[in-house]
């Protein structure tokens, strides 16, 4: 990774899906890029009130956001997260160590379309908000993964000084410390006000923002609220 001197002259392009963590990596990039756009996804996920969630946030933060249909996915692969699927608190259907919610190749699809965005803009620095430490089995999430999905990346492309660089500034990071580093970038009240984490698309406000409660996306969004405020706050 280039060091902060370099890489504050240049563009980059943040996945943005409206919740906690893309939010999260957005203000970061926006705090340590020149320019900064983002790029969201509706691939007829039953939380797809999250986009509008996206839109929200791009236009708080003034960042230019194109959104991608890309709702054929549904027709491809097998998820519980898609819309008239499952419970999205089961198994995965194809294999039950896996969460039901785990879209196969979502994230390795994301990359490569983003990655297309930003070659149109000329722009070769992508920003995703995936984490491995608290990635419950979802293996797109994992650091490997991103690794080789740059240099597949740029061996599809080998367009040299242009290559794609990927940046996961929450990769190592609980979801505790996601939100401590949220409040760092002076973007806290963003995530609890306007993010949208729940599988369930539910939008009743609670202390650590909008959510079910239930899914597992609230159960480790509110273990890593009540974590960070125990460690950050606690007397």
């Amino acid at each position: 990774m280039h060091e902060k001197n370099t890489i504050n002259k240049e563009s980059a392009l943040v996945l943005v899906s409206g919740g906690q963590d893309s939010t999260t990596s957005l203000v970061w990039a926006i705090n340590t890029f020149k320019n900064v756009s983002g790029i969201a996804f509706f691939y007829h996920q039953k939380h797809a009130i999250e986009i509008e969630a996206a839109k929200t946030i791009a236009k708080q933060l003034n960042v230019p956001l194109k959104i991608q249909d890309i709702s054929f996915v549904k027709d491809l692969v097998i998820s519980n997260l898609f819309v008239d699927k499952d419970n999205v608190n089961e198994n995965h259907p194809l294999n039950p160590n896996v969460p039901a919610a785990f879209v196969p190749y979502r994230n390795l699809i994301f990359l490569t379309l983003a990655a297309a965005w930003a070659s149109t803009l000329k722009i070769r620095h992508l920003v995703a908000g995936v984490c491995q430490t608290d990635y419950s089995g979802y293996a797109d999430c994992r650091d490997v993964f991103i690794q080789s999905a740059q240099q597949t990346l740029n061996l599809a492309t080998d367009f040299e000084d242009q290559n794609i660089m990927i940046h996961t500034p929450l990769m190592f990071k609980t979801k505790a410390e996601t939100f401590k580093m949220a409040e760092d970038q002076g973007c806290l009240d963003i995530i609890i006000k306007e993010t949208m984490t729940c599988y369930n698309g539910d939008e009743r406000m609670n202390d650590f923002g909008k959510g079910c409660r239930n899914c597992p996306a609230c159960k480790l969004r509110e273990k890593g609220f009540n974590e960070f405020q125990q460690q950050w706050f606690s007397h």
